[in-house]
């Protein structure tokens, strides 16, 4: 009966059966999404707020690391369900153990090399003094396990590929309640000076097993279409998966580096509290955006096998209803955001009344992004799925990079501390603009 009811790449997919496929890759991120939050509840409600002000003020260095695993997963995984519509399930698993391999070990460099410069870089991002000291501890300890964050982040993908979304999600869940288990432990147990050394600890367990599990399922004889085995050194394919994810690894390298300038100009509009409510407003929207991202995680392998398998027509139609579908997501978000600004402001930062009324004012105004986030996100990673490496990248380096930074820097000029506020939204607005043209532009190419 199980068998019967799993859905494959080469299904028809209707609205239901879209979202039901989906579904697993939309509640993965959202829930890897959500003990990122737990880590910043508990460390801003009992570690206290220069530790919190510390773990926001280095987050988007050590996401930056992890960046490696996106680029792979969702780069590697194009390429995979491409070949596997193409019929060839052998050279398609060769091509997944490359990938697996080479990015282990890239993550292998990158833990050493953080933890080795990690003090001059804090610094360099405007830490100083305490705030500094938290920095390297939680940053040190956290980039022990990045060697697992970027397998996490690459199975998050090929779980999809392989057909069995529901399993990312049961390892997701598996980490993330170990990750909220040992948050409320250690962090409410330990003395304060290791509070936020428990709350690293917590992360780097999680991430363990997040990229633990999956290794040893696909390394085992198991019921999925991929299996971790033999392989060869193909720079071609490593070089494509490059540039098939490159708008992954560019959007959130891109993400990190607007938000260390977001970081410099809230210290210069309003102090260390701009960047306690921007860490605050940080959270919430990685949540509702991880629902756009998992939604386009679980439709990629979809759109890249159907695309090898030249089913034009299918292609066509999960494009059509994705548009749908994210329309309605974002118009959720927007209203499900303007009530709860106030409630969750308070979980995170009710000790304190001037902190809580600016997260709130900042997250009404912010929240508007929500209605066009998820075009731009959709349609990066629908030009990614299709092997359109170089359409996806430009796409996302003008949303995170080039649209944020710029609305970043000249509208606080114009509007103060509401600017930074406005600005995410209004490089949203323009990414869509953009998406919408390439979509139109390349329908003809792709036959879509």
């Amino acid at each position: 009966m199980g068998e019967k009811m799993e859905i494959k790449l080469s299904d028809h997919f209707t609205y239901k059966r879209l979202l039901k496929f989906t579904l697993p890759s939309i509640a993965m991120m959202i829930f890897t999404s959500i003990y990122s939050v737990v880590d910043g509840f508990f460390v801003s409600n009992f570690a206290g707020d220069i530790p919190f002000k510390a773990v926001n003020l280095i987050m988007p260095f050590l996401m930056i690391m992890a960046t490696v695993g996106f680029m792979f997963g969702t780069g590697g995984t194009a390429i995979v369900a491409k070949t596997l519509g193409e019929g060839d399930s052998e050279k398609a698993n060769r091509y997944f153990s490359l990938f697996i391999y080479v990015t282990f070990s890239l993550g292998v460099i990158f833990s050493i090399v953080g933890i080795t410069f990690i003090r001059p870089i804090a610094s360099a991002l405007g830490a100083e003094g305490e705030i500094l000291e938290n920095c390297v501890i939680y940053a040190r300890i956290v980039l022990m396990a990045l060697p697992f964050v970027v397998l996490q982040y690459l199975f998050q993908s090929f779980f999809v590929a392989a057909a069995k979304p529901r399993l990312g999600l049961a390892v997701i869940i598996a980490a993330g309640v170990t990750n909220m288990v040992l948050d409320a432990v250690l962090v409410t147990t330990f003395p304060q000076e290791h509070k936020l050394a428990g709350a690293a600890i917590a992360t780097a367990t999680a991430q363990f097993i997040g990229g633990t599990v999956p290794l040893i399922y696909f390394f085992r004889k198991n019921s999925s279409i991929l299996r971790l085995g033999k392989t060869s050194f193909d720079l071609k394919a490593i070089l494509k998966a490059c540039t098939n994810g490159s708008s992954e690894f560019m959007s959130n390298v891109s993400m990190s580096v607007v938000g260390m300038l977001y970081n410099k100009q809230l210290l210069r509009f309003a102090g260390d509290d701009g960047i306690a409510a921007y860490g605050v407003m940080m959270y919430i929207s990685m949540i509702f955006s991880a629902a756009f991202v998992g939604y386009t995680i679980g439709t990629a392998p979809v759109i890249s096998y159907n695309s090898g398998a030249g089913n034009h027509s299918e292609l066509k139609g999960i494009l059509q209803k994705s548009l749908r579908i994210i329309g309605t997501f974002g118009i959720c978000m927007f209203a499900e955001a303007q009530l709860l600004a106030a409630p969750l402001s308070k979980i995170f930062v009710g000790y304190s009344e001037s902190l809580t009324e600016m997260t709130t004012h900042g997250f009404h105004i912010f929240a508007t992004a929500f209605l066009f986030m998820g075009f731009a996100i959709f349609s990066s990673g629908f030009f990614t799925a299709l092997n359109d490496g170089l359409t996806s990248a430009v796409i996302s380096f003008l949303r995170t990079l080039i649209f944020q930074a710029g609305a970043v820097l000249l509208l606080p000029l114009i509007f103060g501390i509401d600017g930074i506020w406005i600005s995410i939204a209004a490089a949203e607005v323009m990414a869509v603009v953009f998406s919408t043209i390439f979509l139109i532009c390349k329908r003809k190419k792709y036959n879509y």
